[in-house]
């Protein structure tokens, strides 16, 4: 039995500021002091905490440290696990984790409820044992011999949860589509294929909890009637499709997945497929397009992949985040989830928190949470003292909120109202020292970059949208142009062949209506300068 356990995260973020060599110098460390026996080192996923270094947890003394280098381990070894005292200059108190509050962290990390994120940072992702002393496939083995697969569906409706990708379409009532259909093969795929800038929330998912996506896709499957599933994933996220595929093959091993699971006559077997990087290809007939082999383009709607997907049959495309859901829902039950959230926004989301914010990271909270408590209380304010300008929520794509909306619920009811969204639960944070329309001509950059060209108003839309930011912000900008702007941006809103152009104008919509001053300063100061 061992008196600590010393967790390290081990994501792309902190392998790249130097988690495996402080992970060697500990056990350098623990084996010199002869504390191998005594001392457990596990790698885990990622902790919550992000632009802090290496970060690592103690248990059960529940203590953490951030910026760890290998020349620290020597101090947390002697002074830590030998004398027993806290290394106070790399202590970190606030602790965004599973049970915080209850674990002696401060109280304003009590408001996480961590459902997909219960194993994050807490369990070996490469360990299928671990997973399961966590009840880890026990929502498959109770699916698989005591409901059928309408039951399955019925919880999954009843719990009201709606797909974490971005369009929070009722996950219960598209699987009842591909459901229906009769057909002699059906799919499941996972999107992974995450290409939202500041969205790491899949990411981070699949390197801490891999066993949970693949659990939630083989009760997919079974509740559909699909026994093949793939994993569409971006080609540059090595250390998931490295989990993912060690995950695989432990479950394969261990009767999890393959032919006749549970003795139940049901068969599911999974593959990873690897993405170009594409953002497109996050649309889920553009994934379908991919994984056949073509060029990534939507395709014409109808028809929906539930009734023709994926090689012409019936597919289910489900996020990431949506699937690592569904195993807690059918363990604990439709009722259990909607205690959570709001009425019209069952369960909890997670964000990731990036840009001008003193705790950037990863969280997970209630639907419903207000846009301050996560600023200010989970993320801990603005840097240096300076004022909140406006967030964006949701990605590149994603609405603007201002100060106005700081009290305003996160849930997709009150987005909507306003004419916003959660999105695929990226939460920038733009303090008000920074240039919103160099800001705006950033994301329109993108997404001129990443437009497939497949139809007219995206593809010379989004061109003519970034040369007219371009020309404002070079000081040669035209009152006319504001009007010119909205009237493109609202015409391919209405006609773009699929949601990246429809979605595009939208942050350019959210700054002008409230910061227009802002270019209307820029503009006049060069019309100005022009007349003199």
């Amino acid at each position: 039995m061992h008196r600590n356990h010393v967790l390290i995260a081990m994501d792309a973020h902190t392998i790249a500021q130097g988690a495996r060599a402080v992970r060697d110098a500990l056990k350098r460390a623990l084996d010199m002091t002869s504390l191998t026996d005594e001392v457990k080192v596990i790698e885990t996923g990622s902790l919550g905490i992000y632009n802090r270094g290496v970060v690592l947890v103690i248990f059960p003394d529940n203590v953490y440290y951030v910026g760890v280098k290998v020349e620290d381990v020597a101090e947390i070894v002697s002074e830590h696990l030998i004398k027993g005292r806290v290394v106070e200059r790399l202590h970190y108190t606030d602790v965004p984790v599973e049970k915080a509050a209850e674990m002696g962290a401060a109280p304003r990390f009590g408001k996480q409820q961590r459902v997909v994120l219960k194993n994050a940072g807490v369990i070996d992702p490469e360990s299928l044992e671990e997973y399961i002393a966590r009840d880890g496939y026990e929502a498959l083995g109770k699916a698989l011999t005591t409901m059928k697969p309408e039951d399955v569906i019925d919880i999954v409706k009843k719990s009201g949860i709606q797909g974490r990708g971005g369009a929070f379409f009722p996950t219960g009532l598209k699987w009842s589509f591909a459901a229906a259909e009769e057909a002699k093969q059906k799919y499941i795929i996972c999107n992974a294929d995450e290409g939202e800038p500041g969205t790491f929330k899949d990411r981070l998912i699949l390197e801490g909890d891999p066993h949970s996506v693949i659990e939630g896709m083989a009760l997919a499957g079974y509740a559909v009637g699909a026994d093949m599933g793939y994993i569409y994933i971006r080609g540059e996220y090595r250390m998931s499709i490295e989990r993912l595929n060690r995950a695989i093959q432990h479950a394969t091993e261990n009767g999890l997945l393959g032919e006749n699971l549970f003795d139940s006559g049901f068969s599911f077997n999974l593959e990873v497929r690897e993405g170009a990087g594409a953002y497109i290809c996050g649309e889920e007939t553009a994934l379908i397009e991919s994984i056949e082999g073509k060029r990534g383009e939507p395709r014409d709607k109808p028809p929906f992949p539930p009734s023709v997907g994926l090689w012409g049959m019936p597919t289910i495309v489900n996020n990431v985040e949506t699937l690592a859901n569904v195993p807690q829902i059918i363990l604990k039950g439709a009722d259990w989830y909607r205690s959570m959230g709001t009425e019209k926004s069952p369960g909890t989301k997670v964000f990731t928190m990036v840009g001008n914010i003193n705790n950037p990271g990863l969280i997970e909270v209630p639907m419903g949470t207000t846009l301050r408590e996560i600023i200010y209380d989970i993320g801990q304010g603005i840097p240096e003292g300076k004022g909140f300008m406006l967030a964006q929520m949701g990605g590149t794509t994603g609405g603007i909120l201002t100060e106005k909306h700081l009290d305003l619920p996160m849930s997709v009811e009150a987005l909507r109202e306003i004419g916003s969204g959660l999105g695929s639960g990226a939460l920038l944070v733009v303090d008000d020292s920074q240039d919103v329309v160099e800001l705006v001509e950033n994301f329109v950059e993108f997404f001129n970059h990443e437009s497939c060209g497949k139809c007219t108003l995206c593809r010379e839309g989004n061109g003519r949208l970034l040369e007219l930011l371009q020309r404002i912000n070079a000081g040669k900008g035209r009152m006319a142009d504001l009007n010119l702007m909205e009237d493109l941006a609202v015409t391919m809103m209405k006609g773009a062949f699929c949601g990246l152009g429809q979605a595009a104008p939208v942050p350019i919509l959210g700054c002008l209506k409230y910061f227009r001053d802002d270019f209307v300063r820029k503009i006049g100061a060069a019309e100005m300068a022009a007349a003199a």
